[in-house]
């Protein structure tokens, strides 16, 4: 008898539940890489920008260092620079915290919504 309800209509039930549970967690589990891959994807993108636009002001200050005719004009091109420099790592800070949020919020979000439960 016991073999019969191991082998009967509850077990092929209890088993196909369990394999749509793996199905759910597995979908789930590649919306939230989706998610993250994609958040992390353009975070890429603002922060290869931001290389550029060092490589810009670096440029920018070195052409103007070859075209000054003194000291103080000289000293005045690279403190402007750097003052911009600075103000670009003020954003930098900014941005990385604001990418960190948006990708936890991705995976928490993910979590929250599209984690399939065990209870069936």
């Amino acid at each position: 008898m016991a073999q019969q309800s191991a082998d009967g209509p509850a077990a092929s039930a209890g088993a196909e539940s369990f394999l749509k549970l793996g199905r759910e967690q597995t979908e789930a589990t590649f919306k939230i890489q989706k998610d993250v891959l994609e958040a992390y994807e353009e975070a890429s993108r603002a922060w290869l920008a931001r290389v550029q636009s060092e490589v810009d002001l670096w440029s920018q200050l070195a052409a103007k260092l070859a075209t000054t005719r003194s000291v103080p004009e000289a000293l005045g091109a690279y403190q402007e620079s750097v003052a911009q420099r600075m103000q670009m790592a003020a954003e930098d800070g900014k941005r990385m915290s604001d990418d960190c949020r948006e990708i936890m919020g991705k995976i928490a979000g993910s979590l929250s919504k599209g984690w399939p439960g065990g209870s069936t």
